[in-house]
């Protein structure tokens, strides 16, 4: 992976900034040992000057092509102390950026410019073995902090690659439980339509065959008919969103639980343990359609196994309000244990998603939040008159 691939504007910019610090650091440490060097009376001015300038020359160099870019003031280093900081720094940045062998190598080609530096310009008030020995020190130093360097960015790259790796993982996984909603609703709603068309054929076949039934029969089972239509039209078309959406639910060809069967589920949940506190204020709840009333029992069932597995004893209240016309309202909340105990089953984190694709298959919706000590799950579904 090569860390100097920018995207953006955002990041040539800083690169830019960062190169221009990056050539006046240099110049100015080339300024200071020329005139350090001219004050003492040592080395030629003008062979200082001209390895200083061309180190700082070929520092773009670094960016693009990291090695060359590092042997160039090396070679100058040999003639002039005025191109060390330069040699230097391109040590330092081949080591951030290629293998330890590579940095090493020019590291050793930087200790052997300033070898021969020092046999033909003596460096004064230090033995040259000494000074040899800084030297060598210096660029070790420098290989090191350039790998620490690299193993800190090649971390930080990994590290975003696994997070990236987790949401696409976490985007499969939601996608998998939309498409088991969906393939378990459709079940389900294949086998009602198909239940309510075999007693719609069963009264039309009564009428063909029975054509002098006295007219109150007659009516009565015409009007069963035309009531069977509109309801499997509405099955029908319940199908036809799950297999256009990315929706579904349902179990297979055993009878489907409805609003009155939320009672059994609360006394199972009451057996198993649990303290479940109802209150229910719905008016008529036989005349709440079938697949409505399947939804708001998944919707109970759902919040009652959430509160199990992370609020186990803890008291769960459920309210159960609506009418013909209006709406059917299901709110179910429970106290949230202290601290981040482990919950008692393991779950996916997938059964929200898919009630949620199911409420808003049904014409509804569903929302969950947590507030301060308490987890709330509410729900509304459509009742038509």
């Amino acid at each position: 992976m090569n860390s100097d691939i920018e995207c953006g504007p955002g990041h040539a910019g800083r690169r830019a900034v960062a190169d221009a610090a990056m050539i006046a650091g240099v110049g100015l440490l080339v300024a200071v040992t020329v005139w350090a060097r001219y004050a003492t009376g040592r080395g030629p001015l003008w062979l200082d000057l001209a390895a200083g300038a061309a180190g700082i020359a070929l520092l773009p160099a670094l960016r693009r092509w990291p090695v060359a870019g590092a042997l160039g003031p090396a070679a100058l280093a040999a003639l002039s102390p005025a191109a060390t900081p330069a040699a230097t720094l391109g040590a330092l940045r081949v080591a951030e950026r290629r293998g330890f062998r590579t940095a090493l190598a020019v590291a050793a080609a930087g200790i052997a410019a300033h070898a021969v530096q020092g046999l033909w310009q003596p460096p004064g008030g230090i033995a040259f073995g000494w000074w040899l020995l800084l030297i060598t020190a210096g660029y070790g130093a420098l290989a090191g902090w350039g790998a620490l360097v690299r193993a800190q960015r090649a971390l930080v790259a990994s590290l975003r690659e696994r997070a990236r790796r987790a949401e696409a993982e976490q985007g499969r996984r939601v996608a998998e439980a939309r498409m088991l909603e969906r393939t378990r609703m459709a079940r389900e709603m294949h086998d009602v339509l198909a239940h309510r068309l075999s007693l719609l054929a069963t009264y039309a076949g009564a009428l063909e065959y029975r054509p002098d039934a006295p007219p109150e029969r007659l009516a009565r089972a015409a009007g069963v008919v035309r009531a069977g239509a509109h309801q499997a039209l509405d099955e029908l078309r319940e199908v036809i969103n799950v297999l256009r959406d990315e929706d579904g639910d349902g179990d297979g060809g055993r009878p489907q639980p409805v609003l009155a069967d939320i009672p059994r589920l609360i006394d199972e949940t009451r057996d198993a343990g649990g303290r479940v506190e109802v209150r229910d204020a719905v008016v008529e709840p036989a005349a709440l359609p079938a697949a409505a009333g399947r939804t708001a029992y998944r919707v109970v069932q759902e919040a009652l196994t959430n509160a199990r597995k992370h609020a186990a004893g803890r008291p769960v209240r459920v309210t159960l309000e609506g009418r013909p016309g209006e709406r059917l309202v299901i709110d179910v909340r429970n106290p949230l244990r202290e601290g981040t105990p482990e919950p008692a089953a393991p779950g996916s984190g997938t059964g929200l998603v898919g009630l949620t694709e199911r409420v808003h298959l049904a014409g509804g919706r569903l929302d969950h939040e947590m507030t301060v000590g308490e987890f709330r799950l509410s729900a509304w579904l459509p009742w038509p008159a």
